[in-house]
């Protein structure tokens, strides 16, 4: 069963959401670089057909990936800890279930953004955010928030 947040909760939360997913993004940009530089290497070393390389850079490039892999791993964790969903982590979009006219939806934040100002239905995704008006301060239900 999900964590159902209120908007105050998300606000109380949102600091350390941004802190890990701004890491979680930069781990992961990290890490694809060194994926693609160890596929690279791997392909000069096939071209060269067999002639002796030099390792150190290669293995450098793994620990480097390595930590990076560990860095996201973390990152990611903490995000879940958190009751946040990752939806993107390329752009760094993490949504906070809510309940809203007895429905679940969603409290929707990007990266970049200061504060929360927008929500969507389950189904609707970041196409379908409308903004926190009234009517969702209104009728957003914390009785059926844990």
């Amino acid at each position: 069963m999900p964590r159902y947040f209120t908007l105050a909760q998300v606000r109380e939360v949102l600091p350390r959401v941004k802190r890990l997913i701004a890491q979680a993004v930069d781990a992961k940009e990290k890490y694809q670089e060194t994926e693609r530089w160890s596929q690279d290497f791997m392909r000069r070393i096939m071209v060269m057909g067999g002639t002796v390389v030099d390792r150190k850079p290669f293995l450098m490039n793994n620990d480097t990936q390595n930590r990076c892999g560990e860095r996201l791993k973390a990152a990611v964790e903490g995000i879940e800890e958190a009751g946040a969903v990752i939806k993107d982590l390329d752009r760094g979009l993490v949504d906070f279930p809510t309940m809203l006219h007895g429905n679940e939806v969603y409290i929707c934040w990007l990266l970049g953004e200061e504060d929360v100002a927008y929500w969507h239905g389950v189904d609707e995704g970041f196409a379908g955010r409308k903004a926190i008006d009234r009517d969702f301060l209104d009728n957003h239900n914390t009785k059926d928030v844990d």
